[in-house]
């Protein structure tokens, strides 16, 4: 069966890397859905579909990913394209600062609505910022030493990207940007001189908002001693924690789970993973980390073929949103990192991250297709 699709996954012009990236990202997706449709059971009662909306999106999300695998990678290569990019991107993160345009839900604008429909607008800005800071790094890719083109400038956007979703305020995805956007930095060649004493200053800056709003404060302070502050700020991860415990080694089966009975708060969306421990246990849970690690070590292996930075930029971006985003998720539901919402990437609820998440995969998967083709030779005519 196996060979078989392997076949068909060639005929279709995916090489091996691409064909176990797609199977693996099937994997996660179909897991999601499983438990999705047990951690909703008590919502969709009071009449929220949530199951079913997922599927809906599952499927914009599959379009989204198809679309994204059969672009013309050297067609995105444009200056006229990246500036509407960067443009939509930028008046998108300013338009849902903007009362009357931005929906609020629980203190914090960051969606923009149309009618019965919504969108997370610094999920599909990870997407933009990948696409133009790439464009960026390839167009000055011969400066990259120079503390003004390999430093200041780019520093700016990774700032005014993060610093417009730190205002939603998303603390999370404008970590998760800043981490992104250092690491596609350093791979492209600026010096590391320069870009240690700028994280370690930015770092120093994010901990400042984070001490000036009560709110994160008080989630970092719960976290520091999560069983003393497990009626109030640690709840929501002590919960969590007792998920996992109570799935053991077998888990307690699929719809058994006691947690999604309103005891976890937002289990279907951030903490879903600990619903997987409880239903499914530790293999199910282990087996999920193994599937993110070896998306990321088949990535790295595939990056390896990159013809130029521009392609390169763009697959090791999408490569690290997801990668990092799982990270951030599993560290936060298992209290190694303080509490902070993030979706854990083709298995929580959420149509934006899902849409976003295969657009990145089929940009990955495109990445390998592209570098598998015989490069072409140009001749010059007689």
């Amino acid at each position: 069966m196996s060979g078989r699709l392997q076949f068909l996954a060639r005929s279709l012009g995916f090489t091996r890397t691409s064909f176990w990236v797609l199977l693996m990202v099937a994997a996660l997706t179909l897991l999601g859905l499983v438990v999705l449709f047990s951690a909703s059971q008590a919502m969709d009662v009071a009449g929220n579909p949530i199951f079913k909306k997922q599927l809906i999106w599952l499927g914009v999300a599959v379009f989204s990913g198809i679309v994204m695998t059969s672009l013309n990678l050297e067609l995105l290569e444009s200056k006229p394209l990246m500036l509407w990019v960067s443009g939509i991107s930028l008046v998108s993160l300013i338009l849902v600062l903007i009362p009357s345009f931005g929906v609020e839900v629980n203190g914090a604008r960051r969606w923009l609505g149309f009618g019965p429909f919504r969108f997370q607008v610094s999920e599909f800005a990870k997407f933009g910022f990948v696409l133009v800071f790439s464009y960026y790094l390839a167009a000055n890719q011969r400066r990259m030493k120079s503390i003004v083109y390999g430093f200041v400038i780019p520093c700016s956007i990774i700032a005014l990207t993060a610093g417009l979703v730190l205002l939603e305020p998303d603390f999370g995805t404008a970590f998760l940007c800043g981490l992104v956007g250092a690491t596609m930095l350093f791979l492209a060649g600026a010096r590391l001189i320069y870009l240690l004493p700028s994280f370690l200053g930015a770092l120093l800056l994010f901990s400042l908002a984070v001490f000036l709003d009560p709110v994160r404060l008080r989630r970092i302070t719960s976290f520091l001693d999560v069983e003393a502050n497990k009626s109030d700020g640690a709840y929501q991860l002590w919960q969590g924690i007792l998920a996992f415990g109570a799935g053991g080694v077998d888990g307690v089966g699929l719809g058994h789970g006691r947690q999604q009975l309103s005891f976890l708060p937002e289990a279907h969306t951030d903490f879903i993973f600990p619903i997987i421990g409880e239903e499914l246990g530790l293999i199910f849970s282990a087996g999920v980390a193994i599937l993110f690690l070896l998306i990321f070590a088949l990535g790295v292996i595939g990056l390896r073929r990159a013809p130029n930075l521009f392609q390169f930029s763009l697959a090791c971006g999408s490569l690290f949103f997801l990668v990092y985003q799982a990270l951030i998720n599993m560290g936060v539901v298992t209290g190694c990192l303080p509490t902070k919402g993030m979706s854990l990437p083709f298995i929580s609820y959420g149509g934006s991250n899902l849409i976003v998440m295969y657009m990145m995969v089929g940009l990955l998967l495109n990445c390998f297709r592209t570098w598998a083709k015989p490069p072409r030779i140009r001749t010059r005519d007689l």
